[in-house]
């Protein structure tokens, strides 16, 4: 390695401590274009290759140029820093990217961006009252559903767009509900409890 690669590159010890205090996220932050202003935005001309979109997140409207092969998750991470959507597989198998799309729960590591227009976009940061937990949030905490904490985004978006679609869930309903997300801690009966839990706050 040449002495000007070491000097840019970071080691492991930096990068973990990076990680826990967000320097980490920082310097990828500054790698990534941020969102030109509206007004610019809908005035320039995409760079070759990419596409505008519009994208409205947790009620808020967002536009981008982006590559048409960007997905979702990619947009909510590393354009908005909505860094609560964690990706694991990347292939739409686990559901720790899981959002809610129009009230149903999606994996966004396995959809295109730019599918996601005209779509009311939830994100884990979007159930947030100001700094007040939601109920689902503090059932999880009530109900130790976390463990690691690593998939509980996905678990209680989920959990949201489940209790959506059936606010008194049983104990049966919730296991199919909760399928598609994985939890390598295999909290699974604390993540039922919490569901159910959240159920009965209203």
């Amino acid at each position: 390695m040449s002495e000007q690669s070491k000097k840019s590159s970071l080691s492991r010890r930096q990068f973990l401590k990076g990680v826990g205090t967000g320097v980490a996220g920082s310097i990828a932050a500054s790698k990534i274009a941020r969102a030109l202003p509206l007004e610019e935005l809908e005035k320039a001309s995409p760079p070759p290759g990419q596409v505008l979109i519009t994208l409205k997140v947790n009620g808020r409207e967002k536009r981008f140029h982006v590559e048409p092969q960007t997905t979702l998750v990619e947009v909510l991470r590393e354009r908005l820093q909505l860094t609560g959507t964690k990706v694991v597989c990347n292939h739409g198998e686990c559901g720790a990217c899981t959002v809610l799309l129009d009230g149903k729960a999606v994996y966004s590591c396995h959809m295109l961006a730019i599918d996601a227009q005209g779509k009311e976009i939830t994100t884990i940061e979007g159930l947030l009252s100001g700094e007040e937990l939601h109920p689902l949030q503090k059932a999880f905490v009530k109900k130790d559903g976390y463990q690691c904490g690593f998939c509980t985004p996905g678990q209680v978006m989920a959990a949201r767009a489940l209790l959506l679609k059936k606010p008194n869930p049983s104990r049966e309903d919730v296991l199919e509900g909760m399928s598609g997300n994985l939890c390598r801690c295999a909290a699974y009966p604390k993540i039922i409890d919490s569901v159910l839990e959240a159920a009965k706050i209203k």
